[in-house]
């Protein structure tokens, strides 16, 4: 047999959300739990910031190297955000799909839009904040912003709530644990579908059917 055949392909998870909505918290939690999750980790010409692990928050790479990776196609989607680059690996990611493995891809809007042109065999979740003061009360939490720069993650903010209905899912960051469980929720409805599980548990059901 296969691999393909020995093996059940895993789902591109595409999760978007606006600055403050708690995806990366909700992420990092539920893939604590989840080891057959895995977090794509992008590429990035971004300077590296203090208390970052290069290949565990990003691939910090240069401008050229970026480049030669984009002649040779080797993203999956890219884009240029305050003028530094940002890609996914689309090998890695084809790699990991046929082992079997969940991805979960974070991105913005346009980028999942990007991706689900090219995948749309993949599924999207989006993340909203419980109401606009409390989005804004967690950018002003953080304390390290100026008056102007939340102003302008509270446009952007807004700018991207406006693409939710693109998306597959919808979940509300008000209570973490809840919104956490009902994040895990949507990965574990999707690996017990029946033509996953028939691949995963070929040998307890064949004995069964003995």
């Amino acid at each position: 047999m296969t691999q393909t055949q020995n093996t059940a392909k895993g789902t591109l998870y595409v999760v978007s959300a606006p600055s403050g909505a708690g995806k990366t918290s909700l992420l990092k939690a539920v893939l604590h739990n989840m080891p057959e999750l895995k977090l794509s980790i992008s590429h990035t010409t971004r300077q590296q910031r203090p208390g970052e692990t290069n290949g565990q928050d990003y691939h910090f790479v240069s401008v050229e190297a970026f480049q030669q990776m984009l002649e040779k196609n080797e993203f999956l989607e890219h884009a240029e955000v305050f003028g530094n680059y940002y890609g996914t690996s689309q090998v890695w990611l084809e790699s990991q799909l046929e082992q079997g493995h969940d991805v979960v891809l974070e991105i913005d809007w346009q980028g999942a839009r990007q991706v689900r042109d090219l995948m749309p065999e993949c599924r999207s979740i989006f993340i909203l904040p419980p109401s606009q003061d409390e989005l804004l009360n967690r950018l002003t939490g953080r304390g390290q912003d100026s008056e102007d720069v939340i102003q302008s993650r509270m446009a952007a903010a807004n700018r991207e709530i406006q693409h939710y209905d693109e998306y597959d899912y919808l979940l509300i960051n008000d209570d973490f644990e809840i919104a956490c469980k009902e994040l895990a929720s949507i990965f574990s409805a999707r690996r017990l579908r029946l033509e996953s599980q028939q691949v995963r548990q070929r040998a307890l059901l064949q004995e069964l059917l003995s």
